[in-house]
């Protein structure tokens, strides 16, 4: 009898040909040290595009279509503006809209919907 593979926490699982894995946006190492994360998380799709700013506990939602945060607490001010500086930059604003176009297709960031969701 033949052996399958296990699968682990840490294997890309892929479930009709999206991933199951968060987008992470790399980020400067002293605001890694920091504990700032940047995310695309999984299972937003009745939400607006956005992407998770993570420090910690907490978690702030900015939105990918207006750029403005999408909740008053955690209050937005206590963001990093570094953080934000480095999330805003045309070249990393642009991966986030990507990634989540792909991640999510029949929700995209210009609001149009891909063939198959519509």
């Amino acid at each position: 009898m033949p052996i399958e593979p296990r699968i682990g926490h840490t294997d890309l699982k892929v479930v009709r040909g999206r991933s199951q894995m968060p987008f992470e946006l790399s980020l400067p190492p002293h605001l890694k040290r920091a504990r700032w994360r940047v995310k695309i998380r999984e299972k937003e799709t009745r939400e607006p595009p956005h992407v998770t700013i993570l420090r910690r506990t907490q978690a702030w939602r900015l939105n990918l279509r207006t750029g403005e945060f999408m909740d008053s607490e955690p209050d937005p001010r206590d963001v990093s503006p570094e953080v934000l500086d480095h999330v805003t930059a045309e070249h990393n604003w642009r991966r986030l809209c990507d990634e989540w176009d792909k991640k999510y297709p029949n929700n995209t960031v210009d609001g149009t919907r891909d063939s198959e969701g519509t």
